[in-house]
């Protein structure tokens, strides 16, 4: 019986003929692109964000090195808190009415004065420092710093003009700006930490300056992604609108947790002998959350924001238990920076959810205003918070200065809580959530 041949072999033509057709070139390109390249693939993304980025660095710098500065060389966490407390107030008033200008003047044309004038403010308070001025001047300067334009809320308002009409795009681009919030919040106080300890007290506080008005400028530059001015718009005031009061009452109490946060973290490494490790200890918190919010923002969610909001709240006030556990009943600051990292990671759904609401709740051509709101009521909060931590650190003692944001935090749950609110319908009788 003849044997077969390779070339009669039905097993080999078949063989051969598969890897003939076979398609042998690299597999690239198939796998459709992630929501957050997507994202930064929107004509002029990538420009006015790596502005915003940098204008939005020193938001994390400015108190801490304020701390710092104060505190060593007047020897008072009371003192320090204060005076930032007073800078951050201030900041909560003029604020909105800067935001206001920027809706009905542009971006461009009220940011870059603005930005000039709160860098003038910083350079006032690194003088009176240097020179051990009164008290009050301190107060003064760091009040004069209140005109500094409110950097995240412009950029969003970019997101929704770019992004109108598409609300999965838009919650990516919430998520993306919240993660950038706490990106800065984690790098911001290292670098803080790192250039008064290094070099000398005023250093963080003059690197924030030059960083904040430099990116400024860039940010202002993109003028193809900025929204429209809509000089005739007579929109009700943004307080007004249904059930934004209680969304800012959130807002306060969540400022309180991260500005007792801060001050009291700082606290406890000061008293441990490790001031220096402060800032990376901080920025655990923020990592944890930058980690969180942009998971957050790749999911698919479903249902209302208005129903998430209260399971996101319940979540940041349990975990802020678990810092407050770990320094009262260790005093260990590598367990406090592993508390805070976990802490941290319901931070971000939390905000994103809330300025969500607020962009929803806002009405037309008052968008800036609406989100420099809820960032007022952070900053009102923070201010409270870096007050509080301060007094509490002072009379009583660092660790049991984290009770202070946990209480914060059951506050803000207790808000929301109360004002459950259904889904309302915005300008277009489209209903939202």
């Amino acid at each position: 019986m003849p044997q077969p041949t390779p070339r009669n072999d039905p097993l080999f033509t078949v063989t051969a003929d598969a890897l003939v057709a076979a398609d042998f070139r690299p597999r690239t390109g198939h796998r459709p692109p992630g929501p957050y390249r997507r994202l930064l693939r929107v004509p002029g993304a990538r420009a006015f964000t790596a502005g915003n980025l940098l204008a939005r660095l020193p938001m994390g710098m400015f108190s801490v090195s304020a701390v710092v500065m104060i505190a060593g060389t007047r020897g008072s966490y009371a003192l320090a808190g204060a005076v930032t407390a007073t800078g951050l107030a201030a900041t909560a008033l003029v604020a909105p009415w800067t935001a206001r200008l920027v809706d009905r003047h542009g971006q461009a044309r009220i940011a870059v004065p603005a930005t000039a004038l709160a860098v003038l403010g910083s350079l006032a308070l690194v003088l009176c420092v240097h020179l051990r001025a009164p008290a009050w001047t301190l107060f003064a300067c760091y009040a004069a710093t209140a005109t500094t334009p409110n950097t995240g809320g412009m950029s969003r308002a970019r997101w929704a003009y770019l992004l109108a009409g598409d609300d999965r795009a838009l919650h990516t681009a919430n998520s993306f700006e919240q993660a950038a919030d706490e990106l800065c919040f984690m790098l911001g106080p290292m670098l803080a930490a790192f250039l008064c300890g290094t070099f000398f007290p005023e250093a963080g506080t003059l690197a924030g300056a030059v960083l904040l008005l430099t990116g400024m400028l860039l940010f202002a530059a993109q003028r193809s992604t900025e929204p429209p001015v809509r000089r005739r718009a007579r929109a009700a005031s943004p307080l007004r609108a249904p059930g934004m009061p209680p969304l800012l009452a959130v807002c306060l109490a969540a400022g309180a947790v991260f500005g007792s946060l801060e001050v009291v973290t700082i606290a406890f490494a000061d008293a441990q002998g490790h001031r220096t490790a402060a800032g990376a200890v901080l920025a655990l918190q923020a990592a944890g959350s930058c980690a969180a919010g942009l998971l957050f923002g790749a999911l698919p969610l479903t249902g209302p924001a208005s129903a998430r909001l209260p399971w996101c709240v319940a979540a940041m006030t349990a975990l802020l238990l678990v810092p407050l556990l770990a320094a009262s009943l260790t005093g260990s600051l590598v367990l406090l920076a592993g508390a805070l990292l976990i802490a941290g990671m319901a931070t971000a759904p939390t905000m994103v959810t809330t300025m969500t609401l607020v962009q929803r709740r806002t009405p037309e051509g008052r968008l800036n205003e609406g989100m420099t709101l809820a960032v007022t009521g952070l900053l009102a909060g923070i201010a409270c918070g870096s007050a509080s931590g301060g007094w509490v650190v002072d009379h009583l003692a660092p660790a049991a200065g984290f009770g202070v944001p946990a209480t914060a935090a059951a506050v803000a749950l207790t808000i929301s809580l109360a004002h459950r609110l259904p889904a309302v319908r915005d300008r277009n009788s489209r209903p939202i959530h």
